[in-house]
């Protein structure tokens, strides 16, 4: 667990007194709640952040040192986003409520959820990021990711009995929100996959890469992708998680409807799901009335 602490959790806890309980203790919580690695590391890195410069954990900060805080991270912050500022108030607001101040985790700031479409990458473009990569697992992840719309996470984490050649089906699972779910094969990317599966001989995982389990690593996929696109024509701003964007707006655009794309993507909610709505080009049809396409003959 410690090769996994980053330097100012390490530092916070041979610094600041109670430190290592709270590290400990969020750790088992995390874990029974089948929350992320990434999650947990975050917040437990904000939490150190703050413990450091008052030299106390946040239960034995005032309100008004808080404020204080968080006014200079707002203030100093370069990013528009506010980055540094957001990830502090969710760590501490994290961090309340597993000690039980549930009134203090409520009078932190309140944060404004920015609405930003997400980029996607044409039919041009996706053909010349796929024929790009001189490894043909370069190009399988690539094309593999968007012909189902996975998750990095999702994309590692695939073994080779996931993939059903004669069903033409991929058994995604356990993915976000402990979720299973059964997306589409490409009757392409089977071909593809087929060609990988003989040359390579994977053992067990899809990808095998240089994690302690064998898989590939998420780091390990950000860098085929912008390996890749330094390589192609597209001076767009994307990522792997793009290709995702890419293949549930392409759906909508070739007619699958948006509850079925609800279901492929794994989305706990519709309203996720809509955001594609703004970002696809579908066929406009001028307003009319119903009564005439009810009786077209008539008309």
């Amino acid at each position: 667990m410690r090769k996994e602490r980053s330097k100012i959790v390490d530092k916070a806890i041979q610094t600041v007194e109670g430190f290592e309980k709270v590290y400990k203790v969020i750790h088992q919580n995390t874990v029974l709640r089948g929350q992320s690695k990434s999650t947990f590391h975050n917040y437990l890195r904000r939490i150190a952040f703050i413990s450091l410069h008052f030299g106390r954990l946040p239960e034995n900060i005032s309100d008004e040192e808080i404020r204080e805080y968080l006014t200079g991270l707002a203030l100093d912050s370069k990013s528009p986003s506010r980055s540094s500022f957001k990830h502090m108030v969710y760590g501490l607001r994290y961090y309340f409520r597993h000690i039980g101040q549930n009134k203090r985790a409520i009078a932190l700031p309140s944060l404004k959820s920015e609405t930003k479409l997400p980029v996607i990458l044409n039919r041009s473009e996706l053909k010349e990021l796929f024929r790009t990569p001189k490894l043909l697992k370069h190009r399988i992840i690539l094309a593999l990711s968007y012909s189902a719309g996975l998750r990095s996470q999702e994309l590692i984490k695939l073994k080779i009995s996931d993939i059903d050649f004669e069903r033409k089906s991929i058994h995604i699972r356990q993915s976000k929100y402990k979720k299973d779910r059964i997306v589409p094969l490409s009757n392409y990317i089977a071909k593809g996959l087929k060609k990988y599966i003989a040359v390579e001989h994977p053992h067990i995982w899809l990808f095998n890469g240089k994690e302690p389990d064998g898989r590939y690593s998420p780091k390990g996929l950000s860098w085929v992708m912008r390996e890749t696109l330094k390589k192609t024509n597209i001076q767009k701003k994307v990522n792997l998680h793009s290709l995702r964007h890419s293949y549930a707006t392409h759906l909508l655009e070739d007619g699958v409807n948006i509850v079925t794309i609800k279901e492929l993507l794994g989305h706990a909610t519709i309203q996720t799901t809509m955001i594609y709505l703004h970002v696809a080009q579908l066929p406009h049809t001028p307003p009319h009335s119903p009564l005439d396409t009810l009786y077209p003959d008539q008309v």
